[in-house]
Formats: structure tokens, C-alpha cells, sequence
């Protein structure tokens, strides 16, 4: 047995948690004087995999139990029935879990992962770790005790380590890259960043021109919600009803005015970046690049920070004060206080460092991409039809904003930033590209669609209802819920003019208009007789699209006793086939929280 190993980490990661919870592991690893790799699971090559020692998998679970985007080509590979059921025996390995207790599949990815290692021969340190976001302490909670127990069992595999002594955690590890600030004037950032046309991707994202962004609740109600649209002429972006377009949004002028005035940053100032050790310069930033775009196209600055901020803050603490609530929000004990500052009031980095001048002061410029998490992007489901608009694309957005403990109201970065860019003031560009939706809809001319999309969840199935009439498919049932028929009726006149024309057939529910509130489960359940024909005797598909909170829970309740009621089925029975029109894709959910 080799006296230190060299840990790898990989990732897959979707909203960052993943990645960020890699790099934290990967800190401890560096504390103890371990050489450490750590890399997204696409971005490694899955055939050195045979010849590693010692693997950390840290992967998120998406959607309704689905790989994450930049572990997907691995996630086929490891599939393959072709794999000899041997050939990882020369590995040690432990799998962590990021999941959501609110969704059914809760934490698939890991546990699946954790399953075909040991398949595939893998000595398996640990029982998979099974983290929750939905947990009062986070993920921390699982997180931390995991992490304890795959250290022991590290030590236990290398006793050589029992003799290294770990840095302090408030010891500062190397910046993973060097600021190289240049003097003189150079062409702005932005005028570089036209990107060619051609194929979009999340590398390569089409600037599609905004045509307009309206309003579309009544301007008394407390939501704002736009319908947005896009120009995508000359992209070659195509995509179907149930499709995803993806942007990132910018940090808000105000934000990157006041980060560069707290770490005292020329917003005009321009560097190249080289990195430290194996890692490399992020492909998204321009080199050479200004501090402005920066701030306001790639650090994170207004997301609630993880744990690992504090961590790494603490390392630039001289203040006394500050250093020990730094102390504090950084240890195991000090989650709850943590989460009291941070998590819950929704407390975002930038008001971070304004709470810690002494600190932020201290802060060295190299550390900035440590600190901070790139911007994530954001999906939207597309509720347009190409048929319907060619060369065009829209989506419906609620614009985000909530009351905390906080003086200031909170707000959703990406849809505050849609909702502010204005046609009118001139052309505006924004870069997005498209991925392919979770829902499929049937191809046959006389199979009928039940859509079940309370709020902006009826955003796909405008796309699909467009896409179906143009086709002449009209056997489309759509339940839409919202408060009020008056104030958030969202695409009322299309929907009247589709059902006119016998192309659809409407049922609402306006859970505020009388005194006893209506939900869309509540009108499923009363034509259960007209469901249950649609679905038994001419294979219709059943779709749930909105927040998972409760609804999608109630809508398929109300499904299993429209069953029991019309069907005579018994309460197993009508349970067993909800579970099989959902694992063949007759009943499709899409939900978010």
C-alpha cells in the first residue's frame, strides 16, 4: 500500500452545491497534505478510472431523479452492460449524495452511482451519504458526519497519515489563480464577447435580440410576471414543446458598483488570470478582462452563501470580533447561528462583506474566484411554439421578490435582471442557448393530452397546445389554476379562441375568488369519470408542470381516487398504475422548488 494517495474528486453538479461541496472536501484534503484532483465528471477521463486509488463522487440529483448536465456522458458510460463486472477492484471510493427530500426521487443519482461501483468491483469505504437541502442545518447536516466517518476510514487504508499534522483551518491554502493587472486602456470586455453564430451551446450562446417584455398579471396584483420573447433568427436554434432555454443573468449596476467599492476595485481596470497547480483559467472570462465584467458577468455576488465563504473569510480575519463569529459560522457547532445570519433571512455575499468591513478590507484580490461561485445558469421552460412564432422564442417569468427579516426586499437575480432590461431603450442582447426539456408529448394524431399547470407551470403547455394545433391534434385538456380570473389569468384570450374553435377543452380554478378556496386537484377530482375513459380506453397522456410543493402530490392523489371511483379498482391497485403510467411516460411531472 502506497504511504500517501492521491485523492481525486469528481463531481456532478447542476445549481454549484455539488462543486462547492468537492472543493471544500478537497481543502481538507490539501490540509492534510494530500495531493487532491478534483474535476467535473464529464470534464475527467472515465477510462483512468481503473487505474485510480482513491475517488470521492460528490453528485447531485436533478429534476425527477436525473444526472446532472456535466455528469451525463460519464452516467452513460458507467451504464454500459459491456463493463466487465470487475474492472474497478483496485478502487476505493465513497459516494455523497446532494438531494431534495421534497422530491420523490430523492437523492437517486448517488444512490444508483453507489450501486453499479460495488457492481463494477469497487471497494466501497461508506455507506452512501444521503445529504437534504430540505434539512433545518442543510446539507451540512449529513455532510459533516460523513465527512468525519471518510477520513477515519482514510486513515484506517494509509496509517502514514496518522503522523501529518492538518494546517489550521484558518490557515490560508494558495489561491487557485494569480491577478496580472495591466496598465494602460485596453478595448472593452464586452466588445469582444460577440460570439459567432453557428451551434449554441453553454459555451457558444446565441445574443438574441429582446423584441419585448410586458407584463401580463393586472397591475394591482402583488406578482409581477412578464411574458418575454426573444429573436433567434440566423441561430439554427431549434426546439420542441417541453424544451428548456437557458441564460445567465448579470449582477444589478448597484451590486458591482458597491463590491468594487467595499475591496476598493477600478471597476475599469483590466488583468489576465493564470492558474495555480492543475487547474485552468475559466473559458467563460475574456483574458484579458475587466474588473466590471468580472463582477457583473461571473462572480456570484448575490447568491446566500455557503458555508465554505466563511471558511475561506476567516482566513483573512486580523479583527477580533470578526474573527470569532467568523470562527463560529464556520464550525459544525455554529450552523444553526449560521443559519439563523444567512440561510433563512436569505442574506446574500455582498451583504456578507459589508457586515465585515475589517475583513473585507483584508481581502486579497487573487482570492476572488475562491470566494466567490461563477454564475449558474438559469432554465425556463419555453412557452412558445416554433410553429406558432418562428424565429422567435418566449418564455413566462415571475419576477422574484420576497420580504425577510432584512430591510431590503429579496430578489431573484435572473428575473430581476429580465425584468429590467427594456426594448425601448434600445437593442438588447441577451446570450441563451437550449437543452431538451424533460417532457415528451405523442407523436400520434388522435392520442389525447391532459395538462395539469397551475401559474407559470402552464408556460410548456402553451408551447405544446400551439404546437398541437398547428398539427390539427385536438384532443388537448388543459386544468390552469391561479388566484384570480382577473389578475393572473395567464393566456386567457388563446385559450378562449382554442376552445371556440373545439381545440381545446378548458377547466379552471381561481383559488381566491370565493370564499372557499379551488385547486386544480379539486376540478381533477370532479371529472374523474371523464379522466379515467381518457386515460383506459384511449392512452392518454396525463402531465404535471409547477411547484412541487404540494400540488403535483394532490393532483396525483386526486388521480388515484378518480381510479378507485370510476374504475372500481382497489386503493393498491389504483396506486400500482399511477406508478406505471409514470415509469412509461403517460403520466409525465415537472416540478420545482
Amino acid at each position: 500500500m502506497m504511504s500517501k494517495p492521491t485523492l481525486l474528486i469528481l463531481y456532478g453538479s447542476q445549481t454549484g452545491t455539488a462543486q462547492d461541496t468537492a472543493e471544500r472536501i478537497a481543502r481538507q484534503a490539501q490540509r492534510r497534505l494530500l495531493k487532491v484532483h478534483v474535476s467535473s465528471l464529464d470534464e475527467y477521463s472515465v477510462a483512468n478510472l481503473i487505474s485510480e486509488s482513491l475517488v470521492v463522487f460528490v453528485c447531485a440529483t436533478a429534476g425527477q431523479g436525473d444526472p446532472p448536465d456535466n455528469m451525463k456522458t460519464f452516467w452513460r458510460f458507467l451504464f454500459k452492460k459491456s463493463l466487465p463486472l470487475g474492472s474497478l477492484c483496485q478502487l476505493d471510493c465513497a459516494v455523497l449524495g446532494l438531494g431534495d427530500s421534497s422530491y420523490p426521487k430523492f437523492n437517486f443519482v448517488a444512490k444508483k452511482l453507489h450501486k453499479r461501483l460495488m457492481q463494477l468491483g469497487a471497494s466501497v469505504l461508506l455507506p452512501v451519504g444521503l445529504a437534504d437541502g430540505q434539512h433545518d442545518l442543510g446539507p451540512d447536516a449529513v455532510i459533516d458526519l460523513w465527512l468525519k466517518s471518510f477520513w477515519e476510514k482514510v486513515l484506517d487504508l494509509y496509517p502514514s497519515l496518522a503522523d501529518v499534522v492538518p494546517l489550521r483551518d484558518d490557515e490560508l491554502l494558495p489561491p487557485k489563480y494569480t491577478f496580472h493587472f495591466l496598465g494602460g486602456v485596453t478595448e472593452k470586455t464586452e466588445d469582444r464577447m460577440r460570439i459567432p453564430v453557428g451551434q449554441t451551446a453553454p459555451s457558444h450562446p446565441f445574443p438574441s435580440r429582446l423584441v419585448s417584455n410586458s407584463r401580463v398579471t393586472d397591475s394591482s396584483h402583488f406578482q409581477d410576471v412578464r411574458l418575454i420573447e426573444f429573436d433567434i433568427t440566423g441561430s439554427n436554434i431549434k426546439y420542441d414543446a417541453g424544451d428548456i432555454v437557458m441564460m445567465r443573468p448579470r449582477n444589478a449596476p448597484e451590486d458591482v458598483q458597491q463590491f468594487c467599492q467595499l475591496l476598493r476595485l477600478d471597476p475599469e481596470a483590466t488583468f489576465t488570470l493564470t492558474a495555480t497547480g492543475d487547474t485552468a483559467v475559466p473559458s467563460r472570462l475574456p483574458q484579458p478582462c475587466t474588473v466590471h465584467h468580472l463582477v457583473e458577468s461571473y462572480l456570484d455576488i448575490a447568491a446566500v452563501p455557503r458555508r465554505s465563504f466563511f471558511e475561506l473569510l476567516l482566513g483573512f480575519a486580523t479583527n477580533e470580533l470578526e474573527m470569532e463569529k467568523l470562527t463560529e459560522f464556520s464550525s459544525a457547532e455554529g450552523q444553526e447561528e449560521l443559519n439563523n445570519y444567512c440561510s433563512r433571512p436569505r442574506r446574500t455575499a455582498l451583504e456578507v462583506l459589508a457586515d465585515f468591513p475589517h475583513t473585507t478590507a483584508e481581502l486579497k484580490v487573487d482570492y476572488l474566484l475562491d470566494l466567490f461561485p461563477e454564475i449558474q445558469p438559469r432554465s425556463f421552460s419555453i412557452a412558445s411554439s416554433l410553429k406558432a412564432h418562428p424565429h422567435r422564442l418566449q418564455i413566462l417569468v415571475a419576477v422574484v421578490c420576497y420580504k425577510t427579516k432584512l430591510y431590503k426586499p429579496r430578489r431573484g437575480l435572473c428575473s430581476t435582471w429580465l425584468a429590467s432590461l427594456d426594448p425601448a431603450q434600445g437593442e438588447v442582447y441577451v446570450p441563451l442557448w437550449v437543452k431538451k426539456g424533460s417532457l415528451t408529448f405523442p407523436k400520434e394524431q388522435h392520442t389525447p393530452v391532459i395538462l395539469v399547470g397551475p401559474g407559470t407551470g402552464v408556460a410548456p403547455f402553451r408551447s405544446a397546445l400551439q404546437e398541437r394545433v398547428s398539427e390539427g391534434k385536438t384532443a388537448n385538456i388543459l386544468f390552469f389554476g391561479c388566484r384570480s380570473e382577473s389578475k393572473d389569468f395567464y393566456f386567457r384570450t388563446e385559450w378562449e379562441e382554442m376552445s371556440r374553435a373545439g381545440q381545446l377543452t378548458l377547466f379552471t380554478a381561481f383559488s381566491r375568488d370565493q370564499e372557499e378556496k379551488v385547486y386544480v386537484q379539486h376540478r381533477v377530482k370532479e371529472n374523474g369519470r371523464q379522466l379515467w375513459e381518457l386515460m383506459t380506453k384511449n392512452g392518454a397522456y396525463f402531465y404535471i408542470v409547477g411547484n412541487a410543493k404540494q400540488m403535483p402530490a394532490s393532483v396525483c392523489e386526486a388521480l388515484r381516487e378518480a381510479f378507485q371511483q370510476e374504475g372500481g379498482v382497489s386503493a393498491d391497485q389504483a396506486e400500482q398504475m399511477v406508478d406505471t403510467m409514470e415509469r412509461t411516460g403517460q403520466l409525465q411531472i415537472e416540478t420545482w422548488s
